[in-house]
């Protein structure tokens, strides 16, 4: 591991470089002692050797919730076909693409002018159905290469709100194949998720569900088949890795946001200070909740201390993120920014108050650490409330 220095310069959480950012700041330094590392890694060792109720201290069971995903979706609301002319349709979801699409370098070449052409091209004959404006919409999104800009049809949105998108805790995305169609790929899993406990790993190939095979399909409509209630069973065949072998496994499906925080007291030899270890396996609907209760428990039982691990935590909701975030800033620290192609156009969100703990804080990460994870470590090194060890993250923020 390889610990990076805090220096806080600029909000780093973002979409672009551009104007906004602070002068750079010469590196602060944390109080933390020689000994923090050692102890550190031997509560995120002991903590990884604990099971169930062999864990010290987990907060209380969360109540069940609706687990949403982030990313971009492109949704277009469904209204009378007399009020919007599926033409109208279209050239709305390839507006929003014109005022807000910020190509990067995973992306294919983007121009204004490229993509006017595009709209040119695609109106100028008639569009004589919804579904057909639907599927004009989805190869004009594709057509990006952006595999977080994506559209979604109004049953596919309803379908979405009414619960998780796999029930088993897994994210696909759809990868072009040597046969002109593509395949689905395992891009993300819930850590002890249903999926991840069954054997599923990154990088895997999903071959069928339920018999049925799914190369081919859409990700939502492999996901959609995936779906089903709470606590029944799902067969599916995956491929592990590119020459890997293939494996058919039984999942049974799970609803519910299990609390994504644990936590325990080390003690340190020698003297009387102790650290505070808390992992965070996903950013849902009750992390922010369960890491105050931690954090609290932790304080009163005399922490000196804290480490905060986000390795493999692959995100969640954007939102808890940033509300996990707020935690260890300062009031008017800066959590995150976004602009867009329009660099003197920016929206910030800062700490509306001040931080939970004032002792030092080491933050974990490593190469699975995205998304909503990356929003918090970025954050707490910027304002330098953390120092960050480990590994290069993801990259998607």
């Amino acid at each position: 591991m390889r610990p990076l220095s805090c220096a806080p310069p600029a909000p780093q959480s973002r979409a672009s470089p551009g104007p906004g950012r602070r002068p750079r700041q010469p590196p602060c330094a944390l109080p933390f002692p020689d000994a923090l590392r050692a102890a550190a890694a031997a509560a995120a060792v002991s903590l990884s050797l604990l099971t169930g109720n062999a864990v010290g201290a987990v907060v209380e069971a969360a109540q069940p919730t609706e687990v949403c995903r982030d990313g971009v979706a492109a949704v277009v609301e469904e209204v009378r076909a007399e009020a919007v002319t599926n033409e109208q349709l279209v050239e709305e979801a390839w507006e929003v693409v014109n005022e807000s699409f910020l190509p990067d370098a995973g992306s294919r070449p983007w121009s204004p002018e490229m993509w006017m052409q595009r709209k040119q091209d695609i109106l100028q004959g008639t569009i004589k159905s919804r579904a057909r404006a639907h599927d004009i919409i989805q190869k004009m999104l594709a057509s990006l290469g952006d595999p977080y800009t994506r559209f979604l049809s109004p049953s596919e949105f309803s379908k979405m709100s009414k619960y998780d998108m796999t029930g088993i805790g897994l994210n696909l995305r759809e990868i072009p194949d040597d046969n002109g169609s593509f395949k689905l790929m395992v891009l993300g899993l819930l850590l002890d998720g249903p999926a991840y406990s069954a054997g599923v790993r990154q990088g895997d190939e999903l071959l069928s569900v339920n018999g049925i095979d799914v190369r081919g399909k859409s990700a939502f409509d492999a996901s959609s088949m995936l779906q089903g209630p709470k606590e029944t069973f799902v067969t599916i065949k995956v491929k592990h890795g590119d020459c890997g072998p293939v494996e058919s496994m039984k999942v049974q499906r799970q609803l519910v946001a299990r609390t994504p925080v644990f936590y325990h007291l080390e003690k340190r030899e020698n003297d009387d200070s102790s650290v505070g270890y808390i992992r965070i396996k996903e950013f849902n609907a009750v992390a922010k909740k369960d890491l105050v209760s931690a954090l609290k428990r932790l304080q009163n039982s005399g922490a000196s201390y804290f480490v905060l691990d986000l390795r493999d935590n692959l995100g969640g909701l954007v939102q808890a993120g940033i509300e996990t975030a707020k935690l260890f800033l300062n009031k008017g620290d800066t959590v995150i920014y976004t602009a867009g192609r329009d660099r003197q156009v920016q929206n910030t969100i800062v700490a509306e108050s001040g931080p939970m703990i004032a002792t030092p804080l080491m933050l974990l990460v490593n190469n699975r650490t995205a998304s909503a994870s990356e929003i918090v470590a970025s954050a707490l090194h910027d304002n330098c409330k953390a120092v960050l060890v480990g590994e290069r993250t993801f990259g998607k923020v």
